[in-house]
C-alpha cells in the first residue's frame, strides 16, 4: 500500500477517534498561547460571552473587571444593573462593527448623532447601552456623566487587559443612515423611535466581518501591542430576524458568516478561535438546549468551560477542585425547568436581543 499524506496523523483528525470513540468532545488542539491565574483578561459579545469571565472569576483567575458596581450598592442591585457581567458595563456587543465603534467612541474618534432615546416613558435610554439601567436615567446630564465614567473604564480595560475574549453573536444590526452608527438593538425596542428614514437594516457578510474586526485589531494594538484575542462565535439561536426568511436559514446563516470569519482572523498573529458553538451547537457532546431552544444549559456551559480550561489555563491549586464542584453542581440540578432558570438567572440580566422576543410577543398578544 502506497504512503499518503493521512498516513500517522493525529487522534484528533480522524472523526471515528474524535468524535465517536471519544470520552468527551474536545475540538480543540493546542492553542498558540496559554494564560495563568494573574493574566489580565476582558471579555465582550454577545450574552453567551458571560459565562467566560463568570466561571475564570469562580476559577480565581484574573477576570479583569475596570467598571465596578459602588461599594454601597448591594449584591442583588449591582447583578440587575449588570455590573461584573462583563469587564466594562458596554452590554452586549453583538457585531464587531459595534466593536470598532465602542473604540473610536471611547478614543474621541467618533460621536453619534443620535446618542440619546427617550423610553416610552420619557426616562433618557443610552442607544448603546439601551437596557443597562432598566428604569432609564434621569435626565440627558445623568446619561453624560455616567458615559463619560464608562468610558473611562472601556480605555483601562483596552489598555490594561492580556487576553482579550470576544464572543461573536450577531450579524443582523440595525445602523444610522446620518453617520452608520450601530445600535445593539433596533430603535423603538427598548427606547428611541424608528423611523425609516433615519436607520436601516444590515446584514453583515464575510468580508465586512473580517475587514472590521481587523480595524479593531489595528486599533487594540495601537494601545496594547502585546495583547492576545481569543475569538469565539456565540450558539446561541437568533431571537428575531429582520431578513424575510424563517429564523432558523437566518440563524444558520449568521453563524456560518462569523464562523469562516474566525478562521480566516485565527491565522493573524495573536489571535485563536475557541469552538465553544461546536460543543455546544453541533449536538455530539449531548443536548445543551433548554426548553426555549436557544438558552445553553449549565451542563453545556460546564463543558465548554472544561475545554477552556484544559487548553487555555496554566492551571491553579484549585482549579481542579473548582471543576469537581462544577460537576457536583450540574447533578443536583433536579429539573429542566430549574436548569433554565438557573441559566436565566446568569444570563438574563443583560442579553438585549431578549427584547426582541418580549416585543413580539406583546405584540402579537
Amino acid at each position: 500500500m502506497s504512503d499518503h499524506p493521512y498516513r500517522n496523523r493525529p487522534a484528533w483528525t480522524r472523526w471515528r477517534h474524535a468524535v465517536v470513540e471519544c470520552d468527551e468532545l474536545d475540538p480543540m488542539t493546542e492553542p498558540p498561547f496559554t494564560f495563568g491565574p494573574k493574566t489580565a483578561v476582558v471579555t465582550a459579545g454577545s450574552c453567551f460571552a458571560q459565562h467566560i469571565g463568570r466561571r475564570l472569576a469562580a476559577e480565581g483567575f484574573n477576570y479583569l473587571v475596570t467598571e465596578p458596581a459602588h461599594p454601597m450598592m448591594s449584591p442583588g442591585a449591582a447583578a440587575r444593573l449588570g455590573y461584573g457581567i462583563y469587564s466594562a458595563l458596554y452590554g452586549n456587543i453583538y457585531t464587531p462593527r459595534q466593536r470598532v465603534q465602542l473604540f473610536d467612541r471611547v478614543y474621541g474618534r467618533f460621536e453619534p448623532r443620535e446618542d440619546v432615546w427617550r423610553d416610552g416613558n420619557g426616562a433618557v435610554v443610552d442607544p448603546f447601552r439601551p437596557q443597562i439601567q432598566p428604569q432609564g436615567f434621569n435626565g440627558e446630564k445623568e446619561l453624560a456623566l455616567d458615559r463619560e465614567r464608562h468610558f473611562r473604564a472601556v480605555r483601562e480595560a483596552f489598555e490594561t487587559l492580556d487576553v482579550f475574549v470576544f464572543t461573536m453573536g450577531l450579524t443582523e444590526a440595525w445602523r444610522s443612515r446620518v453617520d452608520g452608527a450601530v445600535f445593539p438593538l433596533c430603535p423603538g425596542v427598548a427606547g428611541g423611535v424608528f423611523d425609516r428614514k433615519k436607520h436601516e437594516f444590515v446584514n453583515f457578510d464575510v468580508e465586512t466581518v473580517v475587514a472590521d474586526t481587523r480595524a479593531f485589531l489595528q486599533r487594540l494594538r495601537s494601545v496594547n501591542p502585546s495583547a492576545k484575542v481569543i475569538l469565539t462565535v456565540s450558539p446561541v439561536p437568533l431571537m428575531a430576524t429582520a431578513e424575510d426568511r424563517h429564523v432558523l436559514v437566518s440563524t444558520v446563516y449568521s453563524k456560518s458568516v462569523l464562523r469562516v470569519a474566525c478562521d480566516v482572523l485565527s491565522r493573524e498573529r495573536n489571535v485563536t478561535y475557541f469552538p465553544a458553538y461546536e460543543i455546544v451547537a453541533s449536538g455530539f457532546g449531548g443536548d445543551y438546549f433548554a426548553e426555549d431552544r436557544r438558552s445553553v444549559t449549565e451542563d453545556g456551559v460546564d463543558h465548554v468551560m472544561r475545554v477552556f480550561s484544559r487548553h487555555f489555563l496554566r492551571q491553579s491549586r484549585s482549579t481542579g477542585v473548582l471543576q469537581r464542584a462544577w460537576a457536583l453542581f450540574s447533578e443536583k440540578r433536579a429539573t429542566t425547568e430549574q436548569k433554565v432558570a438557573t441559566v436565566k438567572r446568569a444570563v438574563g440580566v443583560m442579553c438585549d436581543e431578549e427584547a426582541l422576543g418580549r416585543f413580539s410577543d406583546a405584540k402579537k398578544d
